[in-house]
């Protein structure tokens, strides 16, 4: 019977209270929908009790992943459209409670569990990290959720990052290549620090030694750069030996919490502080005020939300949490400020550079589809299935506003209150 794919729009459309404004192509064959719109690609019954089983996010996300549930198109366009529907829609429980009582959609759906054919829950893909949010942030569950994160193959992360391997919003001009871009983030983060040859920095989430590298030879200062990834580590280190900075260039394998060698005149913290976590916060903040001299400089780099009306409603996201950052957890730039000050921290300038981080993820998305046969070969499928949908919908929210990326300068002000900042500091965008 080839309409399974009028069936499940006929679905969607119910609960959604609106029509479906992509194609629906179904595994028998079936088509519904405008023939020239993008198309959402149900290719078996499996994705159905995927989604039966774990209806919502976590449960597309896991069709989505093991290639059950596809798109025939552009997939910004898709994810576009029906995050519109969906996600933007204010939709709440109590909207979804009584669109299941009407008796039209409990027939439809009657109908579609008929559809998803025997009811056995399929077992979720293998890239998924599941267990209970209990006990987060430890010293031990922060270096398991990094090493799900970042230890998936450097060579992987060179096809996504491309030559510079810097993981973090690039700082965008008109024109010009991620690489020019990643080079100006790593220039502007060296100039709001204020770096002078022979001062020390420490850079916190150091990743693979981009920073490090780039603090050292363009600005003479010793640096430590610490990251929980044994991967990332040995990356940087290589890195480093090439460049001959291995006299002003160290990189640990290490805790930020361990970090006991203080104090620096300055640290860098880029795209680290999203695995810190909110009960958490504070004590990284203190830890890093602790670590500064009187008059040092902090740059925190760091991706924010939105703020909720009621803030012990928020929830991580499903999908990055099964998938791609276990454990992590956004805060509004106000909770983030707020937090620095109470570990003493004098705020002194915050940037937001949202558009940069949209423009990066789509040149991320680029370099992954043009290399997409030896992505899969180095990972997974279901791996790089993860990164393409991740950085592409996170492409959207920044540009849709529902995130951010911030960037916070702060200083250990001494008790003499100079500060050490000119009268007009911003002299760093040149």
């Amino acid at each position: 019977m080839a309409d399974a794919a009028q069936r499940l729009r006929s679905l969607a459309e119910q609960v959604l209270g609106a029509p479906l404004p992509v194609r629906l192509r179904a595994w028998d064959g079936s088509q519904a929908g405008p023939p020239d719109a993008p198309a959402l690609v149900v290719r078996n019954r499996r994705a159905l009790r995927r989604m039966l089983f774990k209806p919502g996010e976590l449960g597309l996300a896991r069709a989505w992943v093991s290639g059950d549930l596809d798109v025939e198109g552009d997939l910004y366009t898709v994810l576009d459209v029906m995050a519109g529907l969906v996600w933007e829609r204010g939709e709440d429980a109590r909207t979804l409670r009584q669109a299941v009582r009407d008796p039209a959609v409990r027939a439809a759906a009657r109908d579609l569990l008929k559809l998803a054919g025997p009811p056995i829950p399929p077992t979720p893909p293998r890239e998924e990290t599941r267990r209970p949010r209990r006990h987060l942030h430890t010293r031990r569950t922060d270096k398991r959720a990094i090493s799900h994160h970042y230890d998936v193959g450097n060579d992987f992360y060179e096809i996504v990052l491309g030559p510079s391997m810097v993981y973090s919003c690039a700082y965008w001009e008109e024109d010009g290549t991620l690489e020019t871009a990643q080079r100006d983030k790593l220039e502007l983060v060296c100039a709001k620090l204020g770096l002078k040859e022979g001062q020390r920095l420490l850079d916190v989430g150091c990743g693979w030694g981009s920073m490090a590298i780039h603090a050292a030879r363009e600005h003479g200062v010793s640096v430590v750069g610490v990251t929980l990834s044994q991967e990332q580590a040995a990356y940087a280190r290589k890195r480093v030996a090439d460049a001959g900075l291995t006299d002003r260039v160290e990189i640990r394998v290490q805790d930020y919490r361990d970090v006991v060698d203080g104090p620096y005149d300055a640290i860098s913290s880029i795209g680290m502080a999203e695995h810190v976590g909110a009960e958490r916060y504070l004590e990284y903040a203190r830890q890093l005020y602790a670590l500064l001299r009187p008059g040092g400089r902090l740059l925190n780099h760091q991706i924010g939300r939105r703020p909720q009306r009621d803030e012990s409603a928020y929830e991580v996201d499903e999908f990055i949490d099964a998938y791609v950052f276990p454990d992590g957890e956004l805060a509004p730039i106000g909770t983030t400020v707020t937090q620095l000050e109470r570990a003493g921290f004098e705020v002194r300038d915050v940037e937001s550079i949202r558009e940069h981080y949209a423009r990066t993820l789509r040149r991320w998305v680029a370099n992954l589809e043009d290399d997409w046969d030896r992505a899969v070969r180095l990972t997974s499928f279901g791996r790089a299935r993860v990164w393409l949908l991740y950085m592409a919908a996170s492409a959207l929210a920044f540009e849709r506003n529902r995130i951010g990326v911030n960037q916070v300068l702060a200083i250990r002000t001494p008790e003499s209150g100079a500060s050490g900042l000119p009268l007009r500091p911003r002299t760093w965008h040149g």
